[in-house]
């Protein structure tokens, strides 16, 4: 299949509708989220993935805003054709609540006294983030997603996303992240706030009639860029080559070209970013911790998706050992997890680079697909010795075609379809008995969705009751939502 890039796209507010009651106890009012789409949501809208962002990334994930030749932050992997297809898929990226690229945040106006929030905004955590983005999720009608996707801080999302709301995840990929802030991680957020903290400019967080603190804003991402580096990767970069010059100054001044890479690193960064969300947001990635009573195992165990966590060798920021942790933690609480390393020498940031090895492993989780990862869990059903009359009323009613009949312990006993309901009509018939189709043919939740496709081929049916080994209805899947994720969305 050719890959394509998304062509122009337009990043769009939510309003939520109601206050936001954060995990401290304080609420928010009039709170925006800033996000965009790719792609189209499928009529069982059993087809979106959520992509969530790193530290300083935003919403614009893929394709191009109009007169900006910039593509989003992960366009290498998003878009028709590539790993997470848009043909076949669809696409929600949205800011973070704390942020500054559209969704509210300490530069946010403040309603209750028309000014910026500064440092008056309330302290957030992850889990607040995850609960403004599932607020935006309802708004689409979504109450599955297929995948949940981020690496970074977005594997965090990621994480909080499957543990607070594991009935919303179908599967779940977590990419050079953590399930838990590291002392280490901690230390260089702490010592990145100071640098902010300690600019005169920074004014207490009010500076946002004057002007913002860069200086400290510059340093503190020069820190962190380190932090996203390896030293192989940094050897490869620069090694020890000198910045426009044949020997040493001998002064303070730029002597390597690592120094200058990191200060215009500092300096770009300061154009795009708040200093306030920077540090509001690195202080909601110190308090995370899923554990609960000092397990992970335990903090984990509300989980069901099906997950795959990828690490980097050279990452050091959020080193293999802590993806190690987090598989051990649902391989305990019997999850279907997979874990890959991946080799590379760009440290942290190799889950903006890698795309190669990335697609693979993503590509092959995504189309892995069984089953009970699409059917529809929202399953509409009649017990036996109902009426014809009251049969056609719930099909009507619910706008559906095919209507399994079950004994009172939700044993599949048959299947009335509409065309069965019009035979009834005019053959008379008075029981269900006479009409539905005894012989049910079904699909088990753990076959493939080829599988179950060719069934329906086979037999010139649109529609599979998905039952488990006591064939107890757990689902029913139709076909042209298998077709979607086989064939794509056109």
């Amino acid at each position: 299949m050719k890959k394509e890039n998304i062509a122009i796209v337009e990043t769009q507010v939510f309003n939520l509708p109601h206050e936001l009651e954060l995990e401290n106890g304080e609420k928010l009012r009039d709170v925006q989220l800033a996000y965009e789409i790719y792609g189209k949501l499928n009529p069982e809208k059993s087809n979106a993935i959520l992509i969530c962002h790193a530290l300083t990334g935003d919403a614009h994930a893929a394709g191009l805003h109009k007169g900006d030749s910039k593509s989003g932050w992960w366009d290498i992997m998003i878009g028709p054709g590539k790993t997470i297809d848009t043909d076949r898929y669809f696409v929600i990226c949205s800011n973070v609540l704390g942020g500054c690229k559209g969704s509210t945040g300490p530069s946010s106006i403040n309603p209750e006294t028309g000014k910026q929030y500064g440092a008056a905004f309330p302290f957030i955590t992850v889990a607040d983030m995850v609960k403004a983005q599932k607020e935006l999720v309802d708004h689409f009608g979504i109450q599955k997603f297929f995948a949940v996707i981020g690496g970074s801080m977005g594997g965090v999302q990621v994480l909080q996303w499957s543990v607070t709301y594991p009935d919303y995840v179908t599967k779940a990929i977590a990419i050079a992240t953590t399930a838990r802030s590291s002392p280490q991680q901690i230390a260089f957020n702490e010592v990145a706030r100071i640098a902010i903290l300690s600019d005169p400019k920074w004014n207490n967080g009010d500076y946002y009639s004057g002007s913002a603190p860069t200086h400290g804003l510059a340093l503190a991402r020069m820190i962190g860029h380190i932090t996203y580096l390896s030293d192989a990767s940094m050897h490869q970069k620069f090694g020890r080559k000198l910045q426009d010059k044949e020997q040493y100054d001998y002064n303070l001044g730029f002597d390597f070209e690592v120094e200058s890479y990191l200060h215009y690193q500092g300096q770009s960064f300061t154009r795009r970013f708040d200093a306030n969300s920077y540090l509001y947001i690195t202080k909601a990635l110190d308090y995370f911790d899923l554990s609960r009573k000092e397990s992970l195992i335990e903090g984990m165990k509300t989980a069901k998706a099906k997950f795959l966590i990828v690490a980097v060798s050279s990452d050091w920021l959020y080193p293999p050992y802590q993806s190690r942790e987090i598989v051990s933690a649902l391989s305990a609480n019997e999850l279907d997890v997979t874990y890959r390393e991946i080799e590379s020498n760009y440290g942290h940031d190799a889950f903006l680079l890698e795309s190669g090895q990335l697609g693979y492993l993503i590509g092959n989780f995504l189309s892995h697909t069984i089953v009970s990862d699409v059917m529809r869990n929202d399953i509409v059903s009649i017990r036996q010795g109902i009426s014809i009359e009251e049969t056609a009323r719930v099909m009507f009613e619910k706008g559906i075609t095919h209507l399994p009949v079950v004994t009172e312990n939700n044993e599949l006993t048959g299947i009335v379809t509409s065309w069965d309901i019009s035979k009834a009509v005019a053959l008379k018939c008075k029981t269900l008995d006479g009409i539905m189709t005894k012989d049910v043919l079904t699909v088990k939740g753990n076959e493939d969705i080829e599988t179950a496709a060719k069934k329906m081929e086979q037999n010139n049916i649109s529609a599979l009751p998905v039952v488990d080994d006591d064939n107890k209805i757990i689902g029913i899947i139709g076909s042209e939502e298998i077709n979607r994720l086989i064939g794509g969305y056109r």
